[in-house]
């Protein structure tokens, strides 16, 4: 049992690790598409990166003889809400990401952790102390991190910020679909709904171009296949032995690596100011996944 925690843990470690270099990623792919087009490829891509694992499910299900028929009005439903939202949060903060640094955007969108449990209170869910301390915290650095000389928050990162809001409410749509869907499906269907709004706001908004993608298929990939094809295959292998908490602990590093990233990658640099708003930022978030009694 314990070699199985332990295979877990460094999963979501992994995940986290893509996860944040992917704010990079995403950061760079602004140098040669869009917001939107970059968003539309990459999720087409991630949805096609998860047609393999699809397929060997439901192989082995049929083995067994556990497999399901896919109910297609749950299917249509769910995926066209959660993929809405998903491309509300996810087109906020890749617009966000032409404005601000991938450091401050993996911190940023983060907060999702400290922001779920708070919109809980609207579907009566109880939020301990934790949370509310966790959510303090969360705050204080946000403003260490983002606040300038003039007290003015950086266009960027309100962006950033606002498609925090989207990715809780992403949690909180899921949660209410992922027991009538199979989850790996469920994500196919999403991936496919936002790449689609994506496609269709880039072409209105944008000058999509191929040269512009094949220019930057290097940053393109990585946050297709990598980020969203690898990293959620890893996430739910994981989630059958990490209990959810735990987990949510070990991901929020992500915002970790997306600092190291930026800079080790891009040159990023952090003031003292901000770095200290970014420590107390990951204990907000830390903080908020601790159990009250």
């Amino acid at each position: 049992m314990q070699s199985k925690n332990i295979k877990a843990d460094v999963l979501l470690l992994v995940t986290a690790m893509i996860w944040g270099t992917a704010f990079v990623a995403q950061r760079v792919g602004m140098d040669y598409v869009g917001p939107l087009t970059f968003n539309a490829v990459r999720f087409a891509l991630g949805a096609i990166a998860l047609l393999p694992l699809v397929h060997r499910m439901d192989r082995e299900k049929k083995k067994d003889g556990t497999y399901k028929k896919l109910d297609m009005n749950q299917f249509f439903k769910g995926s066209l809400i959660t993929g809405l939202v998903l491309f509300l949060g996810a087109s906020l903060q890749q617009w966000g990401l032409v404005y601000t640094t991938a450091g401050n955007a993996g911190f940023i969108t983060g907060l999702y952790v400290v922001i779920v449990p708070i919109m809980g209170l609207f579907f009566k869910q109880k939020t301990g102390l934790p949370t509310w301390v966790g959510a303090l915290l969360a705050v204080v650095g946000m403003y260490l991190l983002s606040v300038n000389e003039g007290f003015n928050i950086s266009f960027g990162d309100l962006l950033v910020l606002i498609s925090a809001f989207f990715w809780a409410a992403h949690v909180i749509v899921i949660s209410l679909f992922s027991s009538k869907i199979e989850p790996i499906k469920f994500a196919i269907g999403q991936f496919v709904a936002c790449s689609i709004l994506s496609f269709i706001g880039a072409f209105i908004l944008e000058d999509v171009s191929l040269s512009g993608i094949f220019d930057g298929a290097i940053p393109i990939l990585y946050g297709g296949l990598m980020s969203v094809g690898v990293a959620y295959t890893l996430q739910v292998i994981a989630l059958q032995d990490a209990k959810p908490a735990h987990a949510a602990i070990i991901l929020s590093l992500e915002s970790v690596f997306g600092a190291l990233g930026g800079c080790l990658l891009l040159g990023e640099v952090l003031t003292t100011q901000g770095l200290f708003g970014c420590g107390l930022m990951l204990c907000g978030m830390l903080i908020s996944q601790v159990k009250s009694h």
